[in-house]
């Protein structure tokens, strides 16, 4: 059973920094594949990075440059630093991963479809 856990999520002013951590159980962190999601309030649910078996990553244009996903394999965690934040970076974030099937039919990219995600963190950005 594949369990996922967020947590760092808070409050900060625009031009503040959060960093996100995500431990997995039941699920290899990156392998195959992981990302962090995001829901704004009103808005539909978005990918903002991905992370695949060999460390390969892509961001959402919004957030290239601000935003690093990466790993720690040794202790199975997946975290998001997020500096520079602004008021459209306000959203629920999701820790994310999907199965080796989605893997081989889409990749792992912003629109691989997703098989297991956390609750979610709360990220507030005050201007």
């Amino acid at each position: 059973q594949v369990q996922l856990e967020e947590s760092g999520g808070g409050s900060v002013q625009a031009g503040g920094s959060l960093r996100l951590s995500c431990t997995a159980s039941g699920y290899t962190i990156r392998d195959p594949c992981m990302a962090w999601l995001r829901q704004a309030p009103g808005k539909k649910r978005e990918a903002v990075a991905t992370i695949d078996r060999d460390g390969n990553i892509t961001y959402l244009d919004s957030v290239k440059g601000r935003f690093t996903i990466s790993t720690d394999n040794a202790e199975n965690t997946l975290t998001l630093q997020m500096n520079n934040l602004n008021a459209e970076d306000t959203a629920i974030y999701y820790c994310s991963a999907a199965t080796p099937t989605a893997v081989e039919l889409y990749g792992c990219n912003l629109r691989t479809p997703i098989a297991y995600r956390g609750q979610g963190t709360q990220v507030t950005v005050s201007s």
